[in-house]
């Protein structure tokens, strides 16, 4: 009986791999306000009644694949960051940045369903919250050991935060990133914003007749928003950081996860 159950249970793992990967097909093809289970089931020679025993609505499939997504990137992201080759964490936030990139522009139309337009009269439900969360956790990561390394330091010209600001930034970084000051907590928000927003203006087409390496650019980018958030070269992180006035002290407690 075990050995049936295992058989059957093999039977439905890979036809719900291969309904995604059609449904994959039909999101580069029609877009995902087009995803159909009917059009998904006509292609793999099922009916339609038999598709729904394993997504009962379109918005349940568009969400596997939508979890999908988001884990890939996040498995990516992780793998560049925890790479043997990348020692210094500067490195890594380098090695992360590009492999969130080179992901994009191999997975482009997963990319779009997760930081493109929103699906008309589709609601992500919360099981996508901590799987989204996964790939700038990496990221939030580094910025944590940085911080606990003393090798934090602020840049010596951007103004302060506002109060409405300050506040709210207090509060994100009691959710992600505990111990860590607002002002930092609010350069890792720009910065993570603008590393999607370097991504997506260059797979969605905006970089053409303006930039002929988007690659170098992003590069540049990388290490622009490194130095915004404050993150500087080991080299560094002993005396006083490039161009600015001292470390920051090493923090206290424990690092904290993107959660619900």
């Amino acid at each position: 009986m075990n050995a049936g159950r295992s058989a059957r249970e093999r039977v439905r793992a890979e036809l719900t791999r291969e309904i995604k990967e059609v449904a994959r097909h039909q999101l580069a093809a029609e877009g995902a306000s087009h995803l159909s289970l009917r059009a998904v089931a006509r292609e793999l020679g099922m009916v339609s009644s038999a598709l729904y025993r394993y997504f009962p609505s379109r918005d349940e499939l568009l969400t596997a694949l939508i979890i999908d997504a988001y884990e890939a990137l996040g498995e990516t992201a992780e793998a560049a960051a925890a790479s043997p080759e990348h020692g210094d964490l500067l490195d890594r936030w380098r090695a992360v940045c590009r492999s969130i990139r080179r992901w994009a522009l191999e997975h482009p139309h997963e990319y779009a369903l997760v930081y493109g337009s929103p699906v008309p009269g589709y609601r992500a439900p919360t099981d996508t919250i901590v799987p989204a969360a996964r790939a700038v956790t990496v990221l939030l990561g580094l910025l944590a050991a940085a911080w606990e390394e003393g090798r934090i330091a602020p840049p010596a010209d951007v103004p302060p935060l506002q109060v409405g600001v300050a506040g709210e930034m207090e509060r994100l970084a009691a959710q992600i990133l505990p111990g860590v000051d607002a002002a930092t907590t609010f350069r890792m928000l720009v910065a993570w914003t603008q590393l999607l927003g370097m991504v997506s203006f260059e797979l969605f087409g905006h970089s053409v007749g303006v930039l002929e390496r988007s690659d170098l650019a992003f590069d540049a980018a990388v290490v622009a928003m490194a130095r915004y958030v404050g993150l500087v070269p080991a080299r560094s992180s002993s005396g006083r950081g490039p161009g600015h006035g001292g470390r920051v002290a090493p923090r206290t407690g424990g690092r904290g996860n993107v959660g619900g």
